[in-house]
Formats: structure tokens, C-alpha cells, sequence
């Protein structure tokens, strides 16, 4: 017997904040609320970071550390 394999359900997205490098070679960038600075430095090559958004699949963060705004 053959069975078809159910497709995965599709992730929802959202418009999210983030912190990306200002550095042209490095691709670092963070989520927003998951960072623990108000403005925080590249982690990878310590450059300063710039606000940006991305989709991005929604994600919660019930810390009490995440940075609000």
C-alpha cells in the first residue's frame, strides 16, 4: 500500500526588527528582541550594527532580558 506524505503546514512570517552589520563583507545580523544592548556590536568582526526588518518566521521571546522599546 502506498501512503502520500502530508505537506508540512507553511510557516507564518512577519515583518520583524532587526540588528544587522554594517561591515559590506559580513552577513551577521540578530533579532531585535533577542539582543541584550540598546545598540549592539557585530559579534563576528565587532562593527556597529544598524536597524533594519526582514520576514522572518514569527518567533516569541518570553525572557525577561529582551530589550523593548
Amino acid at each position: 500500500m502506498y501512503y502520500a506524505k502530508k505537506q508540512p503546514e507553511p510557516v507564518p512570517e512577519e515583518q520583524t526588527s532587526i540588528w544587522q552589520c554594517s561591515q559590506d563583507g559580513c552577513s551577521c545580523w540578530m533579532r531585535e528582541n533577542f539582543t541584550f544592548d540598546e545598540t549592539p556590536t557585530c559579534p563576528i568582526c565587532q562593527s556597529a550594527m544598524v536597524e533594519s526588518t526582514r520576514m522572518l518566521p514569527t518567533l516569541t521571546n518570553n525572557t525577561n532580558y529582551a530589550h523593548t522599546k
